[in-house]
């Protein structure tokens, strides 16, 4: 998930990363990984693209939680000043920006606002059974 270090001239560059494993429906995780992020965004990003960062890994952290029957696998990385968040989860189905209604309360927002604030994002298909992975990349 991570993306590897990048090699320049003969030597690696490290490249500061955060990887969690979220078990199924533990959203008191959500919280430990938002932290992570802001840690390692800390020194590294604008004060907002954390804020940005923090709730969107939120939000994808607890639509996998959510909408899902098993945990799922976090990780972020830092590369030059580009962010990329993934979040891996076990199930096939893609998810789809939904525009909420006054019915729907504070739920379906999630991707809304990826889809909104994230420089860029998508889903990742993964192999037949093994899931997907949706991400989001933001200019820190």
């Amino acid at each position: 998930m991570p993306r590897e270090p990048s090699v320049e001239g003969g030597g690696a560059v490290d490249t500061p990363e955060i990887v969690h494993s979220v078990r199924r429906a533990d959203l008191k995780a959500v919280g430990e990984v938002r932290r992570s992020l802001r840690e390692l965004m800390r020194h590294r990003c604008r004060a907002e693209a954390t804020e940005v960062a923090e709730l969107l890994i939120t939000e994808l952290v607890t639509n996998a939680l959510v909408h899902t029957e098993q945990g799922a696998e976090v990780s972020a990385c830092i590369a030059d000043t580009r962010l990329r968040v993934e979040v891996r989860d076990y199930a096939a189905r893609r998810p789809r920006p939904h525009v909420p209604t006054a019915d729907d309360g504070t739920h379906g927002r999630g991707l809304v606002l990826v889809e909104t604030l994230a420089d860029d994002w998508g889903v990742d298909a993964l192999v037949p059974g093994a899931g997907k992975v949706v991400w989001f990349e933001l200019d820190a």
